[in-house]
């Protein structure tokens, strides 16, 4: 005889197991939104994670290879083909995964013709150019390693379309082979030069590399044939989102540039390369999370562009994450930079612990403005954008020689600071309009990381007092010793306070 009373059952109470192999079934096998990002996310971490491994461990090596004149030299080339390169952006990635019928065939043609024609016209400008941009900088080595470089750039412009339209599809997997396996072979292939040559050839012929690779890759995983003819319909489609966001290229890359441009004319190659070896120190991990980001989200937020409430949930979720991560990496930074920089590349780069330092807070504030920025992308808003970084490059031409003048190498990333600064504030309260954000729990998120960076400050600054921890490794091992700590008490208290902005509809 049955003794269950109504509304009571007889199943047994979860087991540890169950709870822990349930939630993971989902994201492993699920095909639900958030399933999907977490699947992504993984994918692409685990790639990116592994390129940037490689790619530390081959700057700390480079820097006992080369002089510091062949990284300085390569920031000249780099930012020079950076500047035909997006005067000539048409936004074709982002294009592709914004338009609804980005899957489809002809779409993904038309996408490989504006790939492919904007870099076939950039090797074309660049070649005519790189005399007259070698001898403005007065050295004529410029020219034949411009000339190279854009070769690089026509093989990453030949890529299969279909790439993007994993992205679009969130399958991450294959974008993550592609990108970062190609960035891999890059990256070995210019140690095995550097070692031969031991001069700025290496570090060229390795940029060109990584394309190659790249473009190898993406017809072996996303097999693609183009369209003989231009599909021109689905171009001019494709199109209406590149006016929308015409000229956000070039201002964004005076912004990430002029510092380089600026500093290349007022001081010798040596000192440019100890500035930009030290600023990439932080912008790699930077880059990292912001491409790890972006291509994870931006296909998340066109699913849910019309749900203002839920956007908002994210996007004040994923700032509360990245600032109670970001804040006390940066403290850390402003403790340990000389350190970090005499341990990783030898003594002579302590010098640049200035701009490591300005270089940490550009970083975090990127990155909070990153996640706005992909919002008003997915929304198919990068018009709204185009201000935030108008303000941004206005601001930075304004600053920056002045700042140069004042402060030295360091001047070139405080006017990165203010110029980020302004365009952030910008762009979060242009957000309102679009979203409804209420900045109150949006200011709170931030606030938790502000927080919590105190106790990497308090920790580095007691240790400093006993002498023995001032030097390299112990003061970076307890600087990191802090850093667990602040980020133990973000678990804590974003686990308490946390929605759920990810969940499912």
């Amino acid at each position: 005889m049955s003794t269950a009373i109504e509304g009571i059952t007889d199943s047994p109470a979860p087991t540890w197991s169950d709870r822990v192999r349930k939630p993971l079934e989902a994201v492993l096998t699920g095909d639900g939104l958030k399933a999907k990002v977490l699947r992504g996310g993984a994918w692409l971490g685990t790639g990116s994670f592994s390129e940037q491994v490689i790619r530390f461990g081959r700057n700390m090596l480079l820097t006992r290879l080369l002089a510091p004149e062949a990284f300085g030299t390569m920031a000249i080339v780099l930012s020079a083909c950076s500047v035909v390169q997006t005067i000539m952006d048409v936004g074709v990635k982002e294009a592709l995964i914004q338009n609804p019928r980005g899957s489809e065939e002809e779409y993904a043609g038309a996408a490989w013709w504006m790939a492919f024609g904007r870099a076939l016209s950039f090797c074309a400008v660049l070649w005519s150019l790189s005399p007259w941009i070698a001898r403005f900088y007065g050295n004529l080595q410029l020219g034949p390693l411009f000339r190279v470089a854009a070769v690089g750039v026509l093989l990453e412009g030949a890529l299969s379309s279909h790439a993007y339209v994993a992205i679009r599809e969130m399958k991450f997997r294959k974008w993550a082979m592609i990108n970062h396996g190609g960035a891999i072979v890059g990256v070995v292939i210019t140690i095995v030069l550097s070692l031969l040559l031991r001069n700025v050839w290496a570090l060229v012929l390795g940029y060109c590399s990584e394309s190659f690779g790249r473009l190898v890759l993406s017809y072996v995983i996303c097999p693609h044939l183009p369209p003989r003819r231009p599909p021109v319909a689905a171009i001019r489609e494709l199109l209406k989102f590149s006016r929308r966001a015409f000229g956000l290229s070039l201002l964004n890359l005076i912004f990430a540039r002029t510092d380089i441009f600026v500093l290349a004319k007022m001081f010798p190659p040596a000192q440019l390369g100890l500035y930009t070896m030290a600023i990439y120190l932080v912008q790699t991990p930077a880059s990292f999370i912001m491409n790890l980001l972006g291509q994870t989200m931006l296909p998340m937020y066109a699913r849910i562009q019309r749900d203002g409430v839920r956007t908002n949930r994210v996007l004040v979720q994923v700032t509360a994450v990245l600032m109670a991560a970001g804040a006390p990496a940066a403290i850390f930074v402003c403790f340990c930079a000389p350190s970090l920089l005499r341990l990783l590349y030898g003594p002579r780069y302590s010098a640049a612990a200035g701009p490591l330092v300005a270089a940490s807070f550009v970083a975090l504030f990127n990155l909070l403005n990153a996640q706005i920025t992909t919002v008003f992308y997915a929304k198919g808003l990068p018009q709204l954008h185009r201000r935030c970084v108008m303000v941004t490059a206005i601001t930075m031409m304004i600053l920056i020689l002045p700042s140069v003048k004042l402060f030295g190498l360091v001047g070139g990333q405080l006017a990165c600071l203010v110029a980020i600064v302004a365009g952030y504030a910008f762009q979060t309260l242009r957000v309102r309009t679009v979203t409804g954000l209420d900045l109150m729990p949006y200011a709170k998120g931030c606030l938790l990381g502000l927080s919590v960076s105190s106790i990497v400050g308090i920790t580095c600054l007691v240790t400093r007092s006993f002498g023995v921890f001032t030097r390299p490794l112990p003061n970076i091992l307890f600087g990191l010793l802090g850093c667990l700590g602040a980020y133990a008490f973000s678990l804590l208290f974003l686990r308490r306070g946390s929605s759920s902005g990810l969940a499912e509809p």
